[in-house]
């Protein structure tokens, strides 16, 4: 089964200073039938204006994964850990039994566009956890990164779920390959720019879900530079 989720479906939230909109059911926005895939609970496309962003706030037992499309975001928690994330950059942070953090526009003259991902953990109550990592967006032209893991393969972030994260970087007529294995769920998103994937264009904020699926799922690059992530996921 295919799964699709057009950019223009999902929900919407401006604020002035925010500018989101909603993959799944998040805050305000709430539909049945759109609330999460499998383990996968919130994709969050933000756009923060100079020197917005979200006071502290609290969460518990959840996959917290922030990644930075341009511009710069500062991160400030309860555990002591802070920094910036730009462009290209990956932040996780597993809130385990009780984080209070805050997230706000590193800049104040420029936007900040970002992806907020949650994911549910495989264990509750752990001890929470931070990191962040650097991965270059042209060094996975054509070919898959992984950004996130279970076992922190091929050097990404091991976050605690049996799920990963990749990313793929396509420029008119690039090329990247995915297999499907028909015992695992996949959440595929374009971040960027357009695609073709497995006979359908999707453009910027288009996303597809596969379940049960099996075989090669071929994505070819349709303009200038197109970013795209593919989350594998238990099934």
């Amino acid at each position: 089964m295919i799964v699709e989720r057009p950019s223009a479906a999902r929900g919407e939230v401006d604020l002035g200073w925010l500018r989101s909109r909603h993959t799944f059911s998040f805050g305000h926005y709430h539909d049945p039938a759109w609330m999460g895939f499998g383990a996968l609970r919130v994709i969050n496309d933000d756009t923060v204006a100079p020197a917005g962003g979200f006071a502290p706030h609290r969460h518990a037992n959840m996959e917290i994964i922030s990644v930075v499309l341009d511009g710069a975001l500062a991160h400030k928690d309860s555990a002591g850990n802070e920094g910036v994330i730009r462009a290209g950059d990956v932040q996780w942070m597993s809130a385990g039994h009780g984080v209070e953090h805050s997230e706000y526009n590193a800049s104040g003259t420029e936007p900040v566009h970002f992806l907020q991902v949650w994911i549910q953990p495989d264990r509750l109550n752990a001890q929470p956890a931070y990191a962040q990592q650097s991965f270059d967006p042209d060094a996975r032209r054509a070919r898959w990164a992984t950004l996130f893991s279970a076992d922190g393969a091929d050097g990404s972030i091991a976050i605690r779920q049996q799920a990963s994260l990749r990313a793929t970087r396509l420029h008119a007529g690039d090329v990247a390959t995915a297999a499907l294995d028909p015992a695992r769920r996949y959440w595929l998103h374009v971040a960027a720019g357009g695609i073709e994937a497995g006979g359908r264009e999707l453009q910027a904020g288009d996303a597809l879900g596969f379940v049960d699926e099996s075989g090669a799922l071929p994505l070819r690059g349709i303009g200038d530079r197109s970013d795209v992530l593919l989350f594998e996921l238990p099934g």
